[in-house]
């Protein structure tokens, strides 16, 4: 099993039992987002999502009240707890923490996962990477041993909605180029559909991430299981 964080210090048993679920269970990465999700509340997206198989979930929610956030995280807490599945919240290392969630997703601009990892040794990290340079630094610093980041994400892949203002995209290719620079598990997102599948996983991706694909179909159950056969099937392909 590859060891995701690169620091010096000890990793405890609970921090690897989480990497070890990430490795080998994750397939389908969904992300929460309310207002996105066709008048569905982010509970109802969770409790289908995990009826789907989901083996992990984001909470990712800029919008609620601190309050009313932590109960919400909570409850994803209770919920992925009996399902046997991970619990990531977006950006809040405070909700993290106390909703007792299996770790935090930040971006270039949040929080540093170094000081993160300080009050959070076992949760797992994520980290958004929308350059090469980026990826490169965070090559580095693995390399180094100096890293406390657990997986990173490569997007936006394609045109997305859930982003507003951007207008680069980095296409499939740039998995390949993002994957060479860093020899951590990663994730992509960022517009992807059902028929990008095939493409994206015979450029090496193993899990993705997604948002409206999952939050607006009709049954999102149904659509949670139909991407983790197609990217199950997929990888299969490439063996």
């Amino acid at each position: 099993m590859k060891q995701m964080n690169c620091c010096l210090a000890p990793v405890s048993h609970l921090y690897l039992r989480r990497v070890a679920q990430f490795e080998n269970a994750v397939s389908l990465y969904p992300v929460s987002c309310e207002k996105l999700s066709a008048g569905r509340s982010d509970q109802e997206w969770l409790d289908a999502v995990l009826s789907g198989g989901a083996r992990i979930v984001q909470l990712r929610d800029k919008e609620s009240s601190d309050r009313k956030l932590l109960e919400k995280a909570r409850y994803f807490r209770e919920k992925t707890r009996e399902a046997g599945a991970l619990f990531l919240v977006n950006d809040r290392l405070d909700i993290a923490l106390l909703s007792g969630a299996d770790g935090l997703h930040v971006g270039q601009d949040d929080l540093p996962p170094a000081e993160i990892r300080i009050l959070a040794p076992d949760l797992l990290i994520g980290q958004s990477c929308n350059t090469l340079a980026q990826v490169k630094a965070l090559g580095r610093a693995v390399e180094r041993r100096e890293s406390p980041v657990s997986y990173f994400n490569i997007g936006p892949i394609y045109s997305t909605e859930t982003k507003e203002g951007l207008k680069k995209f980095l296409g499939p290719q740039a998995v390949i180029n993002f994957a060479k620079a860093c020899p951590l598990p990663f994730t992509v997102m960022g517009g992807i559909k059902l028929e990008h599948v095939a493409e994206l996983c015979a450029a090496g991706v193993k899990r993705i991430a997604v948002v409206t694909a999952v939050s607006q179909a009709e049954d999102m159950a149904a659509e949670t299981q139909r991407w983790i056969t197609a990217i199950q099937v997929a990888r299969a392909e490439m063996i």
